[in-house]
C-alpha cells in the first residue's frame, strides 16, 4: 500500500509507475476492492488518487470471498487482532489463488521479524498455500525494468 510513498516515490522514480500503469491497462495488476478500502483508510492522498484513476485495478471482493474465507478459518494467525478494520491480506491471497496470479507485497515472513506480533504474515500463508509470492523489487525485476 505504500510503495508510493515510502518504497519507491513517483517523484524519483516515474518508469516504475509506468510500468505499473502498463500492467493495470493489461489487465495484470488486479487486487481485491478491500485493498481500496483499506487504502482510502490509511494511504496516502495521492495513492487514493491513483486509485480513482485506476479502476481497472479493483476484483470485486464477492469474486474471491469464499477463498478468502476458507484461508482465514485455516490461518487465524493472518488477522492482526489489533486491526481497526477488515483487513484485505486473505483477499489478496485468495486473488492470486483463484486467478494462478502472483502476490507483490513488501510484508517479510515471522521468521524473518524480531518480535512479529502475529504468528503469520502474507508470505507464510503463500509458501503454505504454493501461491507464488514476491516483494516490489521482485515484480520489477521479473518485469525487466531498470532505472
Amino acid at each position: 500500500m505504500d510503495w508510493q510513498f515510502r518504497h519507491y516515490p513517483t517523484d524519483i522514480f516515474p518508469s516504475l509507475l509506468s510500468r505499473i500503469d502498463s500492467l493495470v491497462a493489461e489487465r495484470r495488476f488486479q487486487s481485491p476492492e478491500l485493498v481500496d478500502e483499506e487504502l482510502r483508510k490509511v494511504g496516502t492522498p495521492e495513492l487514493a488518487a491513483w486509485s480513482d484513476a485506476h479502476p481497472a485495478v479493483w476484483v470485486p471482493n464477492g469474486d474471491v470471498l469464499a477463498a478468502a474465507l476458507v484461508i482465514q478459518g485455516r490461518f487465524p494467525g493472518l488477522l492482526d487482532p489489533k486491526a481497526e478494520f477488515d483487513e484485505a491480506d486473505a483477499y489478496v491471497i485468495a486473488l492470486a489463488q483463484v486467478r494462478d496470479g502472483i502476490v507483490v507485497t513488501q510484508e517479510t515472513p515471522a521468521a524473518e521479524k524480531r518480535r512479529p506480533a502475529r504468528p503469520m504474515y502474507i508470505p507464510d500463508v503463500c509458501r503454505e498455500l504454493g501461491v507464488y509470492c514476491i516483494t516490489l523489487q521482485g515484480l520489477m525485476r521479473r518485469e525487466g525494468l531498470k532505472f
